[in-house]
């Protein structure tokens, strides 16, 4: 009885670990679209979907393309967006189908930004995508 608990979880732990190191290695792939100045190749981890959640400093934006629309005329060009770091702070599976990530963005260009962001990944059709985003 014992063993069967344990092996349930382990295999939980290591389902944990795949799931979050895939959800990472996205944000890896989101950083490097943005630093080639990618937008929509940055926007591919986003879901697709009108009830994306982006809140920032300007309140709440909902749906894919309006939160695209923003990030083109906030970042017209490559210069505009400079180079994109993602630092890691704590990442979380919360079920089978749901991560938690909490992180520092630093944006390097003439005049440098960052802050921090929170993050809800969701696995939606076999594809972790970010369905709500909180950066400040």
């Amino acid at each position: 009885m014992i063993y069967c608990l344990l092996a349930g979880l382990n295999l939980f732990a290591q389902k944990q670990s795949q799931d979050v190191n895939h959800v990472l290695t996205n944000m890896k792939t989101q950083e490097e679209s943005w630093n080639k100045g990618d937008v929509r190749g940055f926007m591919e981890y986003y879901w697709n979907n009108d009830s994306l959640k982006f809140i920032g400093s300007k309140g709440i934006t909902y749906g894919w393309q309006k939160t695209l629309d923003n990030y083109i005329k906030g970042y017209p060009n490559k210069e505009a967006m400079g180079i994109l770091t993602f630092t890691i702070l704590e990442a979380t599976l919360l079920s089978e189908t749901s991560i938690y990530v909490i992180g520092k963005w630093e944006l390097k260009k003439e005049k440098p930004s960052g802050g921090h962001f929170t993050l809800l990944w969701k696995k939606i059709n076999s594809k972790w995508v970010i369905v709500a985003d909180h950066t400040s």
